[in-house]
């Protein structure tokens, strides 16, 4: 006989018949303040083991029965888990439609799915205890033979039968069903449901183990375990969502290096190792590449790499990229810390790929703020603070600062809701440069710390994130007070060796310079030659207007006037006012903290007299028109008065009263 206890798949301990939860006593005299701890108890250890395993559905129903098999009182236990595709592969549907098979016409879930068992798993609890898992069980195995995990998962009812041998479902039953002579005596059933509402499984519970056909109190138990279990399959499928977004990661930055790395081919116009020795670089020693790169590299002098006033304007992309090989010999961190030299040649390339070919933020600003950090470090004595090791991060850092920036600001990023945005939660570019430049590092062919200790390599890629992070112009004046005051202190040693000695040990006066540095470097293209840097500026202005194109026409919204491209004559104007508000400080501060560094500051000065002329001419040309158009409105006054009653008065479309 088949009793419905609960007519809903998702019912719990609110369907204890009312009354009995106060007053009653369950089941075999237990007095229900028990049963309630009895049913707490199975949650709890449930718990316990749910959220051990994150990984497997199956294995938290393992863990889960098995912690718990002590409160179920019943000689065994079986889990039917459904195939939860709602659609069937193209494959499968195919036969079908060619009239090959017959469509499947059996029963589904409430949510109409076909009803498919891909897995039953049988918990023995009596005797020998033993765990049976099943996959793709044939629909004559014992646990599904009956139909009654079928009806179940169709109608989503509880069902308890109190006496199997009388019940038609279980006429399959002509003896025992295993070795040990197990019978069915009686059976109580539950569908196991997710928190979208969805049957995920069936749990078919067997033979109390006093004799008795189940009652309420086995159901409120069972179904609360079962219930349970249905909520907690989330967290797996929660876990398997962020597996497959991982290994999603790990494909797109699979693909993203395949398309950076530099290749066997790409290395050869570098190192022509096939032509000058017939084999490729790994073949070669590093004594033969090292030979190859001192006739193939340009040497330090024939592009002025140690000057400030150096620029790319007259360098092929290559050419930098062999500059910034040379830069890493000319630092002496090559051989003192063993980087392999095709490693090295590799991740010059690959980081030049890696940056955009966008208008301004691409690889030769990546390298120009390279090159400017070298020239602190080298002409402008800043070296005399920091080890080989952090000045070989801080040229790195320089070199990764903007790759694979996209041409847009942060506030762009956060506008047009980029998951970049979403992924960080402030400085959102500068923490995307610092990932792909550790992600570029990550590679083993690319790596040039590979050969550095585990302290050495923990405080480059700290000093790696200090000084990327740096760049965000946001904290810049954060940091400007900081900074005057260390330079003010400078000034108090009258032995300036005394200084270099104090300030070498000083870990965050360093790290607090070398972000100033930092911004020193991003913004060096304002202290170039005027003839560079006029030519620099329009870049960047270009760079802003296409942002501000598509914040008008993306984003409908009408851009700041620095990134208005219907106000570019603006730009001198622009300029002096970037020059005084952000740039002056930096380059003051550090031509008073080392004179090696006045050139910079000087030519800041001589750029700003020559913004300040044409902002001046501009502005010369704009009260100009304002006056000619003054003249004009004053002219058409005049012209539309006439005499009445001897002084001037407007025309009028009526009469002149007289």
């Amino acid at each position: 006989m088949l009793t419905f206890s609960v007519a809903v798949a998702t019912g719990g301990l609110s369907q204890i018949p009312e009354g009995k939860e106060v007053e009653e006593d369950w089941g075999i005299g237990i007095p229900k303040h028990c049963e309630k701890g009895r049913v707490a108890q199975v949650l709890l250890w449930s718990a316990n083991k749910v959220f051990e395993e994150l990984t497997d559905m199956e294995r938290q129903f393992h863990k889960a029965f098995y912690t718990v098999r002590a409160y179920l009182h019943c000689d065994r236990c079986s889990v039917g888990l459904l195939d939860m595709a709602k659609e069937k592969e193209f494959f499968d549907v195919w036969p079908v439609l060619m009239g090959e098979t017959q469509p499947y016409s059996g029963p589904r879930t409430p949510d109409g799915r076909e009803i498919l068992f891909y897995k039953v798993i049988d918990y023995i609890l009596h005797g020998k205890e033993d765990i049976k898992v099943i996959p793709t069980p044939p629909a004559e195995h014992w646990a599904l033979a009956s139909g009654l995990p079928t009806y179940v998962a169709e109608s989503g009812f509880i069902c308890n039968i109190m006496n199997a041998s009388a019940d038609e479902m279980f006429k399959f039953q002509e003896g025992p069903l295993d070795d040990s002579g197990w019978v069915i005596r009686n059976v109580l059933s539950m569908p196991i449901v997710n928190k979208k509402e969805e049957i995920v499984g069936v749990a078919t519970f067997y033979n109390r183990k006093d004799g008795k056909p189940f009652d309420e109190q086995d159901e409120v138990l069972m179904e609360s375990l079962t219930q349970f279990l249905g909520w907690s399959v989330l967290n797996t499928d929660t876990y398997d969502k962020m597996n497959k977004l991982e290994n999603r990661k790990d494909i797109a930055q699979d693909v993203a290096l395949y398309h950076v790395r530099c290749d066997k081919d790409e290395i050869q116009a570098i190192l022509p190792t096939r032509e000058r020795l017939g084999k490729e670089p790994a073949d070669c020693e590093e004594e033969e590449l090292g030979e190859i790169l001192k006739e193939e590299l340009p040497g330090p002098t024939k592009f002025n790499i140690y000057e400030f006033h150096f620029s790319d304007l007259e360098c092929t992309e290559m050419d930098l990229v062999k500059c910034g090989i040379q830069m890493y010999y000319e630092l002496g961190v090559v051989h003192k810390f063993q980087v392999p030299q095709e490693v090295l040649v590799r991740f010059l390339y690959s980081v030049s790929k890696a940056y955009r070919r966008v208008t301004y933020h691409n690889w030769r600003h990546g390298f120009n703020v390279a090159q400017t950090m070298f020239t602190l470090l080298m002409t402008g004595k800043l070296k005399n603070y920091y080890t080989d090791l952090e000045a070989f991060a801080m040229v790195t850092a320089g070199l990764c600062h903007d790759i694979d920036h996209r041409g847009t600001n942060n506030l762009y990023q956060m506008k047009s809701q980029n998951p970049l945005a979403k992924l960080h939660g402030s400085s959102i570019l500068e923490r995307h440069h610092l990932e792909f430049g550790k992600f570029l590092l990550a590679e083993e062919t690319l790596n040039i710390y590979q050969n550095l200790n585990r302290r050495q390599h923990e405080h480059v890629i700290h000093l790696m994130d200090i000084a990327i992070i740096a760049t965000d112009l946001a904290l810049y004046f954060k940091k400007r007070t900081m900074f005057q005051k260390i330079v003010d202190e400078s000034k108090n040693y009258k032995d300036k060796q005394s200084w270099v000695e104090y300030l070498s040990l000083e870990t965050t006066r360093k790290e607090i310079v070398m972000a100033m540095m930092m911004t020193a470097c991003d913004l060096s293209a304002i202290t170039k030659p005027w003839e560079v840097q006029s030519k620099v500026a329009l870049l960047v202005a270009a760079e802003f207007w296409e942002q501000g194109d598509l914040e008008r026409t993306v984003l409908d919204q009408q851009p700041i006037p620095m990134m208005d491209r219907n106000k570019a004559a603006e730009l001198p104007k622009l300029q002096v006012g970037f020059i005084d508000f952000v740039c002056t400080f930096v380059y003051k501060e550090f031509s008073r903290f080392h004179e090696e560094i006045l050139p910079m500051f000087n030519r800041l000065q001589n750029n700003r007299k020559e913004w300040k002329a044409l902002a001046d001419e501009y502005e010369a040309k704009v009260r100009a028109l304002e006056e000619e158009k003054k003249e004009e409105d004053r002219t058409t006054k005049k012209a539309g008065m006439e005499v009445c009653n001897g002084s001037p008065t407007p025309k009028s479309s009526t009469c002149c009263i007289l």
